[in-house]
């Protein structure tokens, strides 16, 4: 897959991984204040996470297949890969690094596809399904940046202790931003891409294949 189509890719997406930082920042401002109990975030997180993972499936196995004459089989495990994979290191090790670093005190790793195995997988196995009939990624992108956001926001409010200083909030909304940024912009456009086998014609000036231009 040549380069110019993954940096134009990128540069479309941009935009949803930007506004779902921000919305992460203001959210985390919000729940510092507010002082929201552990219970809580927890519950949130393992709401966002698996709806995250879903939503990447969608994202990564339509990019794949929009861009590839690959089989179903290879299409279900750059799907998977893609997805369960890269969503757990932006929801869940990424977070816990930035936790470690700032030595939280409730700092853990949550590991979704093997602690609840029976929500994440099926759920990451469905997007593949859905993107394996109907391929289509910049809605799905956009609603998956922000899951990803507030997933890996409420992994590490469930780390935070009673006491935040602002410097701690600084340092968290980069983790956020990483955790954010690269790892969604990854398993939505570049690993799929990478492993893409070109299609023959039918796209417009850019490279998209027309189902793409509807989604």
């Amino acid at each position: 897959m040549s380069s110019k189509i993954i940096a134009t890719e990128l540069r479309a997406h941009a935009p949803f991984a930007a506004f779902g930082a921000v919305t992460g920042i203001v959210i985390m401002a919000v729940v510092v204040r507010a002082r929201l109990p552990q219970g809580v975030s927890s519950a949130l997180f393992w709401s966002f996470h698996p709806v995250h993972v879903l939503l990447s499936a969608l994202v990564t196995a339509g990019m794949y297949r929009l861009h590839s004459r690959g089989t179903l089989l290879r299409t279900f495990i750059i799907g998977y890969v893609g997805s369960v994979g890269i969503a757990t290191l932006s929801d869940s090790i990424i977070p816990f690094v930035g936790e470690w670093l700032l030595g939280m005190p409730n700092r853990g790793i949550h590991l979704g596809f093997i602690e609840k195995w029976w929500l994440v997988n099926p759920l990451a196995l469905a997007g593949i399904a859905v993107a394996c009939v109907r391929p289509t990624t910049r809605l799905p992108h956009a609603g998956h940046v922000l899951l990803s956001t507030w997933a890996s926001l409420f992994h590490v409010v469930m780390a935070l202790g009673t006491e935040v200083d602002a410097l701690t909030v600084v340092l968290v909304a980069v983790f956020l931003f990483l955790a954010v940024w690269v790892p969604c912009c990854t398993s939505d456009i570049v690993f799929p891409l990478l492993w893409a086998e070109e299609k023959g014609g039918g796209g417009d000036e850019n490279g998209h294949p027309p189902e793409e231009g509807a989604s």
